[in-house]
């Protein structure tokens, strides 16, 4: 099966394992963020890989080169599958980025964020980008360059993105909803609209891990997408 939704364990570690052993590694990859990875550490990656799961290990690295090196470094020796740096960090940090991966006989996939799905184009003035589509293209091109894998991004560009750097350039979409009413998030799609967009794997959180049947709600998406 091919395994496109990826699900966040924004949660405790006792409700992060329960969730896990409540899914099938067959049907999902998880993804470990900032708040699971905090307060459990790496031996939360550890035990969702003996439970078969490969893990999107969401860190957003973005720092100077060589602290990111160690840090990309670290993150493929747990095991992971796919792992992250802001791109925003520039050329130079993004290299090393993916020369940390260099020795790996199967190193882990290494995309960059672009713009966070909670930021909408007034936001971004204020931070002085006037177009938040230009600047997404600019970050994804910059990214390919550096021979990163792929990239975050909101669904709602994934379009433009496969059609300026290929339809080999991953693209992962956070900003998933059953509707396209949001939450905190703004630039969101359906995963039916993100998968018609071109996304390769869709980030599914609340509509799955906040309903009353997590397995009977992903599978329901699956079905969806394979319909």
């Amino acid at each position: 099966m091919n395994k496109q939704i990826i699900v966040p364990l924004d949660m405790d570690h006792d409700k992060a394992i329960e969730l896990a052993k409540c899914f099938n590694p067959e049907l999902c990859r998880l993804k470990v963020g900032n708040q699971l990875f905090t307060s459990s550490g790496p031996k939360i990656i550890e035990e969702l890989n003996a439970l078969g799961y490969e893990i999107f290990l969401d860190l957003k690295f973005h720092d100077i080169p060589n602290t990111v090196y160690e840090a990309v470094r670290s993150a493929a020796d747990l095991g992971v599958w796919m792992l992250n740096v802001h791109i925003a960090g520039g050329r130079s940090m993004l290299k090393k980025a993916k020369e940390a991966l260099d020795s790996y006989t199967q190193p882990p996939l290494l995309i960059g964020v672009t713009m966070l799905t909670s930021l909408s184009n007034e936001d971004v003035k204020e931070i002085g980008i006037n177009d938040i589509s230009d600047s997404i293209l600019n970050l994804a091109s910059l990214a390919k360059e550096c021979g990163l894998d792929g990239v975050v991004c909101s669904p709602r560009e994934v379009s433009l993105i496969k059609d300026k750097l290929g339809k080999d350039f991953i693209a992962v979409t956070p900003g998933i909803r059953l509707e396209t009413s949001s939450d905190d998030q703004v630039r969101v799609l359906t995963p039916i609209e993100a998968v018609n967009n071109g996304s390769d794997f869709l980030v599914i959180g609340r509509p799955i891990t906040k309903s009353r049947n997590p397995l009977e709600s992903l599978k329901e998406i699956i079905t969806d997408l394979n319909s």
